[in-house]
C-alpha cells in the first residue's frame, strides 16, 4: 500500500468517525429537546420518553435544517403553549452544546 493510499484511508476513517459523532450528538440533542418540550406539554415518565423518541425519529426521517424546530413549535402551539419559534430555536442551540459535552464525556 502506498503512502497516498494510507493517507486516503486515514481521511476516510476520520470522515466516518466525524459523521458518527455528529449523528450521536444530534440524536442526543433531539432527545433532550423532546424531554424539554414534553415538560412544557405536561408529559411525564413514559409519555415523555415516547415523545422524545418521536422527536428523534422525526429528525431522522426529515432532511431539512429546521425539521425539529418546526415539529416542536407545532406541537407546543397545538397544545396552547405560548412560545415563539425563536425561543425553540434558542433552546435547541443550547441543548446542542449540552449534547456535544455529554457525548464527548462518554
Amino acid at each position: 500500500m502506498t503512502t497516498f493510499d494510507e493517507r486516503e484511508r486515514a481521511f476516510e476513517n476520520k470522515f466516518q468517525h466525524d459523521q458518527d459523532l455528529l449523528f450521536r450528538i444530534r440524536a442526543r440533542r433531539d432527545r433532550l429537546a423532546g424531554l424539554w418540550a414534553a415538560g412544557l406539554l405536561g408529559l411525564t415518565g413514559g409519555e415523555a420518553d415516547a415523545y422524545a423518541r418521536q422527536i428523534i425519529d422525526a429528525d431522522i426521517a426529515a432532511t431539512g435544517p429546521h425539521d425539529v424546530r418546526d415539529r416542536l413549535a407545532a406541537d407546543l402551539h397545538a397544545r396552547g403553549v405560548d412560545i415563539s419559534d425563536h425561543r425553540v430555536e434558542k433552546e435547541l442551540a443550547l441543548l446542542l452544546d449540552v449534547a456535544r459535552q455529554q457525548v464527548h464525556a462518554e
